[in-house]
């Protein structure tokens, strides 16, 4: 499990890894397919369900992303520490490569070798 800070107290919550999360998800799903649920507890276990399914689409993602980082590697397989962090900013696009501009020869009939604009 890891630990993150929950934004309100700053203290330390164990937040289960992917595997578990998933396991869990699952057993709610299951859960509410039964129908012997309260409606109470049918709200809360949906509500855990969501939260759980965020989590885990948010972390897929993020392990998406430094897959695509490892295979586009310009000098060969390298990898990023992906944040999982909900605001985190998306890194830049490279830039095309651009030609170098020719270069500009006076004409050879203007005997100052004026530019003709």
């Amino acid at each position: 499990m890891a630990a993150k800070k929950t934004p309100a107290t700053g203290t330390d919550v164990e937040q289960p890894g992917f595997e578990q999360a998933l396991e869990r998800l699952e057993t709610i799903v299951e859960e509410l397919e039964s129908g012997t649920l309260s409606l109470d507890e049918s709200i809360a276990r949906y509500e855990e369900g969501v939260k759980l399914s965020r989590t885990l689409t948010h972390t897929l993602d993020a392990a998406e992303k430094r897959i695509e980082r490892l295979i586009e590697g310009a000098e060969g397989p390298e990898t990023e520490p992906a944040t999982l962090d909900e605001g985190a900013a998306e890194p830049p696009a490279p830039k095309p490569a651009r030609a170098a501009a020719p270069r500009r020869t006076p004409p050879e009939d203007d005997p100052a070798g004026r530019l003709p604009f």
